[in-house]
């Protein structure tokens, strides 16, 4: 199944194949030359979890917000290989997705929002990729790793986000 977007053609994104093929993820050293913090497996694993939270975003045509400024800086890393990130992302989402900097809009129109807002989504997409019982590393990662001005969703916004979910 697909849809049309005026001059693209774009595949429906699919949260299981999404899953699949990040999963399957080796990620080469290079996209960890600007990320020092340690230990370097819970940033993968928040970058594998941004990753999966990208697809249900996508999938929705949402945009989210970026928790952590350690797998921001890991993120960053994965672009610049750009061969692979390329050909990940075709094969995970069925297009291209791009990174765009606070500040720095998107080719549209509309209005992503506060960082506020967007960290909000940020929590529904994890709700919807997450497997039952699956903790999320994002929310206070870069704490853990000692970054020294940590990002992060503070737990009573996460909290505050969930009950909206369950309401709904």
């Amino acid at each position: 199944m697909a849809f049309t977007i005026p001059g693209l053609r774009r595949r429906v994104v699919d949260p299981a194949t999404v899953d699949r093929i990040v999963a399957d993820l080796e990620f080469p050293d290079a996209i960890f030359k600007t990320c020092p913090w340690q230990p370097r497996e819970l940033v993968e694993t928040g970058l594998r979890q941004w990753l999966r939270c990208c697809g249900a975003a996508l999938r929705d045509d949402q945009v989210i917000g970026m928790p952590s400024h350690a797998v921001d800086e890991a993120w960053h890393g994965f672009i610049l290989c750009t061969q692979l990130y390329a050909r990940f992302c075709d094969r995970a989402y069925g297009r291209f997705l791009h990174h765009f900097p606070d500040g720095v809009a998107a080719d549209t129109t509309d209005d992503a929002g506060p960082m506020l807002e967007q960290l909000g989504r940020t929590v529904v997409a994890w709700s919807m990729v997450a497997a039952p019982g699956e903790p999320c590393v994002l929310w206070d990662l870069d704490r853990r790793v000692g970054v020294e001005n940590p990002w992060g969703v503070d737990a009573r916004h996460v909290a505050a986000v969930e009950r909206q979910l369950h309401r709904a």
